[in-house]
């Protein structure tokens, strides 16, 4: 069967421990100048409906150092659903490349893509989960010396795709997820629902204070998120007592990091302070996109029973 990468309850804690082992590897690679062109002849098909830095620069560049090749493509060259119809979209692409990356505001596009595409379809971003982030973060943390299972993480801020993801990390690896959002702005039922059911161990709260205390790990995201600007007004409303900054730092533990998947409203979610100072590794986490995203698509083409050529 074929494997995608939509979210990452679509594969096993093993096999995300795996990725997670490849990418220290090849990250210990591309630190000491050692070549891995992994992907050779490959071509990754990348499609952008929303504006991208960190997605965008990662996966153009780690297809580039694996030796494979990308192709980008905007929403005025293929109007996904408009134009021509995503399943069709997926049968024509999945003749040509080896994978396929999107970047989309509706997960169900994504759904639709890996429905109909015979190679492996990657989440870069939607509406419902960020999966290639979180793998990402989780990364991050390990190379600080955390064991994932011991750790205590709050998320302050919106219940969004990126909180989602934190859930099913929760879920997958074992830690402590508090969750503080204001009224109204909770995840998802279903995606709670799904990981309690797992036995995550996972809070949803409204208290940021009660979050942030003893935590290991403070994260936060953006109050406002692409396609959400016509509600940015309510929503600094709303979240105007989520900010991270230094108050709040001061209840994690003293060893605590802050961390961020950016791009970041200065002054809003998150204090210049905290962004910027000596306990935040947000760009460290900007950095691993690289590797990781590697990671999943070497992962994705040696596990996909469609694959072409030799490696």
């Amino acid at each position: 069967m074929k494997r995608d990468f939509l979210n990452l309850r679509d594969l096993s804690r093993a096999e995300l421990e795996d990725i997670l082992r490849l990418a220290q590897q090849l990250k210990a690679d591309w630190k000491q100048g050692r070549p891995h062109p992994l992907l050779c002849g490959r071509v990754l098909a990348m499609i952008f409906e929303k504006p991208s830095l960190r997605t965008h620069v990662t996966f153009e560049v780690g297809m580039f150092q694996l030796g494979g090749y990308t192709v980008y493509l905007t929403p005025a060259d293929i109007q996904l659903g408009k134009r021509e119809s995503v399943a069709d979209v997926a049968r024509n692409l999945d003749r040509w490349v080896d994978v396929i990356m999107a970047r989309v505001y509706d997960h169900r596009t994504l759904e639709e893509l890996a429905r109909w595409a015979q190679v492996p379809v990657v989440n870069g971003l939607s509406d419902r989960f960020h999966p290639c982030q979180v793998v990402s973060d989780c990364f991050t943390l390990l190379e600080r010396g955390y064991d994932l299972h011991s750790l205590r993480i709050a998320f302050i801020g919106d219940g969004n795709n990126m909180a989602h993801s934190w859930l099913n990390a929760a879920a997958r690896f074992g830690f402590e997820l508090f969750i503080a959002c204001p009224e109204g702005y909770e995840p998802n039922g279903e995606v709670v629902a799904a990981v309690l059911k797992e036995g995550a161990r996972v809070t949803i709260g409204r208290d940021p204070a009660q979050a942030a205390n003893d935590a290991d790990v403070i994260y936060t995201d953006t109050w406002t998120s692409m396609g959400q600007e016509a509600e940015a007004e309510q929503r600094r409303r709303a979240f105007r007592d989520y900010q991270v900054n230094a108050d709040l730092l001061r209840l994690a533990k003293p060893t605590a990091v802050v961390m961020h998947c950016l791009p970041a409203h200065r002054g809003e979610e998150i204090t210049d302070e905290v962004l910027d100072g000596p306990q935040s590794i947000v760009f460290d986490q900007a950095e691993n996109r690289l590797h990781v995203q590697k990671a999943i698509l070497v992962w994705l083409v040696q596990h996909n029973p469609h694959r072409r050529g030799v490696l």
